[in-house]
C-alpha cells in the first residue's frame, strides 16, 4: 500500500536530488527548486498545522480535495447536471429564459423529454375549438372599494429586487425593461433607490419590518417620509411584507460588507454594522392593528392600492386576518403569496429547506379561504415563486392567482448563471453584487432589452396556451383546466387535487372539520390561537 506521505516523500527526494545534481552536474538543475522548494514548505506547514486533519495525514496532495470541492458546483453545473435537475432551477428552465430573452428560437424538436407518466406531471387541457389571440398584453385591475387610484397591472411583474442585494446596474436594467414592456418592478425591502426611479418603470414599493426609506433613527415607521415617497407618480402600489419564502419568520440581512454609502443613504441606515430587519413589524401586533395600518398607508399614499406579501405558516393566523377584515371592514387591495421553496434572498439552510408552505399549497389555501369568507372578489391575489414558462403561469392562475411576480426568471434574463454566490458579493455575472468592477460587467443598454424581450415572449407563449384551451385571458383559467398525475397513477383534475370551498362556506361552517378547527382557533384580536 502506498504511504499517505508518498507525495511529500517524493517531493523531498526530488528536492535533494536537484540540489545534489546542481552542485555536481549542472547548476541549471536548480531551476527545478522554483517549484519543489515551495512544495517542501507547504508540506512542513501541513504537518505542523492543527486545523485540518486531512492535510496532516496527506501533506500537499490533501489540498486537491479542497480545490476540487471549491469548484464542485461549477463541475456539476457544466458537466454533470441533467437538463431537468431542479437546483433550484433546472438547465431546461434557465435555457428557456435565456432563449426568450435573446429572442432566439425556443421550439422543442422530436417531442418532450419529460416522463408524462411520472407522479406530479401536469398539463392544461386543450379545446377542440381553439382561439387565436391577437393581443398578449394581459392586464388586471388592482384596487378595492377603498382604493382611489387602482392600477392596471400586467399579469407578470418583477418580484422584490432590492438595491443592496442586487447591483445598481441590475436594478436599472430591470426597471428600464419594465418601462419598455409596460409592467411593474417591486422594489424589495431595500426602499426606492435612484436606480429604481431612473429607468422610468412602474414601481411597487415594498415596506418591510425595517421600514427602509421611511424610518426614524430608532427604526420605527415615519409617516411623513412615507407620504413624500409614496406620492410619486411612479409608485403605483404599496406592499407590506410580513414574510418571504426564502426565510419566513426571519428578518432580512444585508451584510456590512455589501453596504455602501449610497445604500445607507437609500435605506436610512448605519453602514458600520450589518443591516438586520426585525422578524416582525413593530407598528402592529394584532390582525386588527394590521388592518388599521393598511388603512393608514392607503390614506398617506393618496389612495393607492395597499396589500400584503406573506408565506403561509400557521393557517389559523391567516384566518385571523380574514376575521379582522370582516370585523373592521378594511381589506387589503391585494395579497401576494410567496412559496416556502425560497427566492432571491440568501437564508439560513433550515429556514430555506424546512419552513413555510410551498407556493401551490399556500396559494390554494389563501384563495379558498378568501372564497369561503366571501372576500375573494374584493382582493386580488398574486403569486411569487418559481415561475418561468407559460405552463407555470397557467398552473398558478388555474389555482387562484390573478397575477404573478417573478424575480429569479428576470435575473436569468439579465445573465444570472445560478452560481448561488449572491451572499458573497462575488456574483460572476454582476447581478447580485456591490463590487463596482463586477457590476460594470452588466451592460444596462443590452440587458434591459433582454428583460423586456423575455417578458414579451413569455406573454406570447401564454397567449398561445390560452388560445389552445379556448380561453381569452388568464382569469378564465379554472382548477378543472389543470390535470395532474397522482401517486396512484391516475389523472386527477385541479379541483379534485386541491381544496375547494364554496362561497361563504367559512361563515356558514360548512367546511371540513380540520379547517373548522383552524377557523375556530383564529381571532381578530390576536395572532395567538384562541385555544
Amino acid at each position: 500500500m502506498i504511504s499517505r506521505f508518498f507525495v511529500m516523500q517524493m517531493v523531498w527526494l526530488a528536492s535533494l536530488a536537484a540540489v545534489a545534481l546542481g552542485f555536481f552536474v549542472n547548476h541549471a538543475v536548480w531551476w527545478a527548486l522554483v517549484v519543489l522548494a515551495p512544495l517542501c514548505v507547504i508540506s512542513l506547514l501541513d504537518l505542523i498545522q492543527t486545523q485540518h486533519s486531512i492535510l496532516r495525514n496527506y501533506p500537499i496532495i490533501g489540498h486537491f480535495r479542497f480545490w476540487i470541492e471549491a469548484i464542485r458546483p461549477e463541475i456539476r453545473q457544466y458537466l454533470i447536471e441533467d437538463d431537468r435537475d431542479p437546483v433550484p432551477f433546472s438547465r431546461e428552465q434557465r435555457a428557456l429564459v435565456y432563449r426568450r430573452a435573446k429572442n432566439a428560437p425556443d421550439q422543442l424538436p422530436f417531442g418532450t423529454i419529460r416522463d408524462v407518466n411520472a407522479i406530479g406531471y401536469g398539463w392544461i387541457s386543450h379545446s377542440m375549438a381553439p382561439l387565436k389571440l391577437s393581443d398578449h398584453d394581459f392586464r388586471i385591475a388592482i384596487g378595492g372599494k377603498a382604493c382611489l387610484k387602482p392600477y392596471q397591472a400586467s399579469v407578470m411583474n418583477i418580484s422584490g429586487t432590492s438595491f443592496g442585494s442586487l447591483s445598481s446596474n441590475a436594478i436599472l436594467a430591470l426597471n428600464k425593461g419594465a418601462h419598455k414592456g409596460g409592467f411593474a418592478q417591486n422594489t424589495g425591502e431595500g426602499s426606492i433607490s435612484r436606480y429604481h426611479v431612473k429607468g422610468g418603470g412602474d414601481l411597487i414599493w415594498q415596506i418591510a419590518s425595517g421600514y427602509f426609506g421611511c424610518r426614524t433613527k430608532e427604526g420605527r415607521f415615519d409617516p411623513d417620509l412615507f407620504a413624500r415617497a409614496a406620492g410619486a407618480d411612479q409608485v403605483k402600489m404599496i406592499e407590506i411584507k410580513l414574510s418571504q419564502g426564502a426565510k419566513p419568520g426571519h428578518g432580512g440581512v444585508l451584510p456590512r460588507a455589501k453596504i455602501t454609502a449610497e445604500i445607507a443613504r437609500t435605506r436610512l441606515i448605519d453602514r458600520t454594522r450589518d443591516c438586520v430587519s426585525p422578524a416582525r413589524h413593530p407598528e402592529f401586533s394584532t390582525p386588527l392593528e394590521l388592518m388599521a395600518f393598511i388603512s393608514r398607508l392607503r390614506e398617506l399614499s393618496g389612495g393607492k392600492p395597499v396589500g400584503l406579501k406573506l408565506c403561509v405558516g400557521h393557517r389559523f393566523e391567516f384566518l385571523a386576518l380574514i376575521k379582522a377584515m370582516l370585523e373592521s371592514g378594511v381589506t387589503p387591495d391585494f395579497i401576494v403569496i410567496d412559496g416556502g421553496e425560497g427566492g432571491t434572498g440568501a437564508a439560513p439552510v433550515e429556514l430555506s429547506n424546512h419552513v413555510g408552505l410551498p407556493l401551490i399549497e399556500g396559494l390554494s389555501f389563501v384563495h379558498n379561504a378568501l372564497v369561503g369568507a366571501g372576500l375573494r372578489s374584493e382582493i386580488r391575489l398574486g403569486a411569487s415563486g418559481k415561475v418561468v414558462s407559460a405552463f407555470d403561469f397557467c398552473r398558478i392562475h388555474a389555482l387562484g392567482a390573478d397575477y404573478v411576480m417573478s424575480a429569479r426568471a428576470f435575473m436569468f434574463a439579465l445573465g444570472c448563471v445560478q452560481a448561488r454566490a449572491c451572499h458573497t458579493n462575488h456574483c460572476p455575472s454582476g447581478v447580485a453584487t456591490q463590487d463596482p468592477g463586477r457590476a460594470q460587467a452588466l451592460v444596462v443598454s443590452d440587458k434591459f432589452k433582454r428583460v423586456y424581450t423575455y417578458h414579451r415572449n413569455t406573454m406570447r407563449a401564454l397567449a398561445e396556451m390560452l388560445g389552445a384551451a379556448g380561453l381569452k385571458h388568464p382569469s378564465d383559467l379554472k382548477p378543472w383546466h389543470l390535470h395532474i398525475r397522482a401517486a396512484t397513477g391516475e389523472v386527477v383534475r385541479g379541483d379534485v387535487a386541491y381544496t375547494h370551498l364554496e362561497p361563504g362556506a367559512l361563515l356558514s361552517n360548512e367546511i371540513d372539520p380540520r379547517l373548522k378547527r383552524e377557523w375556530d382557533r383564529a381571532q381578530a384580536q390576536s395572532f395567538e390561537p384562541a385555544f
